[in-house]
């Protein structure tokens, strides 16, 4: 896998060959290709405002910040497109609740619910330009941890506006500083309690709410136990101006804080 060519869309940064650790972070970038850009409806502003709800700032920042003070690097997953291209995370069929507000693997409406992309826009040609190479990257990054260390745990870092946005299907719940999102059959108790350990400094850590779920590729969603997953979705006031501002040092704490968990894990 080092040899193979870097795809713009997304980049894989090699860790310790011995960690079974990918840190995943697939909404922290703003990009949108030009050719992507002309079938969004929104003017340069409202996009602008767009990208300030929707992508997950500063978290790329984190990742890394983390990697370079874990004892044994993670690997490193990023995507290097805006979410609003397509969200990789997403079931790209009728499987994705989120398809409820417009927000499956090719959005048409904003965090507002308003109109993204024309009603009845053909989303497929995205899907097979962006989604399929993006998730067979990431089943192979696993594959290649499997391969090397008989395991594989995945750790998505995601943030989250502090006060609750349109789109939100679970909103109304509580928005701890710290949210885990679990998944029944990928995040084994031990996981959880590591990250409960890690990010106990924040003021307080809570279970899949406002977000619940965690990233596996579908080759070995609820097939393979040799795979864990967690999801980290940190509340932006935590350390950001919101929304869409600089990072506060807030940002240094929690990348300690995933070096930790990091640690704990591998």
């Amino acid at each position: 896998m080092h040899d193979q060519p870097m795809s713009p869309a997304f980049q894989l940064l090699p860790g310790t060959p011995g960690s079974p650790v990918i840190l995943h972070v697939p909404h922290s970038a703003r990009a949108i290709p030009a050719g992507v850009r002309r079938g969004i409806v929104l003017d340069d502003a409202a996009l602008e405002r767009e990208l300030d709800h929707i992508t997950d700032a500063h978290t790329a920042e984190i990742a890394a910040g983390a990697a370079s003070a874990a004892a044994r690097a993670p690997w490193r997953f990023v995507n290097r497109l805006s979410r609003l291209v397509v969200d990789p995370e997403r079931f790209p069929d009728e499987r994705e609740e989120m398809l409820a507000v417009g927000m499956g693997a090719v959005y048409t409406r904003t965090t507002h619910r308003e109109e993204l992309r024309r009603d009845g826009h053909d989303g497929r040609p995205l899907v097979e330009r962006y989604f399929h190479p993006y998730a067979e990257a990431m089943t192979a990054a696993v594959t290649d941890r499997l391969a090397a260390t008989g395991r594989a745990v995945i750790v998505d870092v995601h943030s989250y506006p502090s006060e609750p946005l349109p789109y939100e299907l679970h909103g109304a719940g509580p928005r701890p500083p710290v949210c885990l999102g679990t998944d029944p059959f990928h995040t084994p108790a031990e996981l959880l309690a590591h990250a409960e350990r890690a990010f106990g400094g924040f003021g307080g850590s809570g279970i899949d709410s406002p977000f619940a779920g965690a990233y596996v590729p579908l080759e070995y969603y609820g097939r393979d136990p040799r795979v864990g997953a967690l999801m980290i979705e940190i509340r932006r006031d935590v350390y950001m101006r919101e929304p869409g501002g600089p990072a506060g040092p807030g940002l240094d704490a929690l990348a300690g804080a995933l070096a930790a968990l990091v640690d704990a894990i591998a």
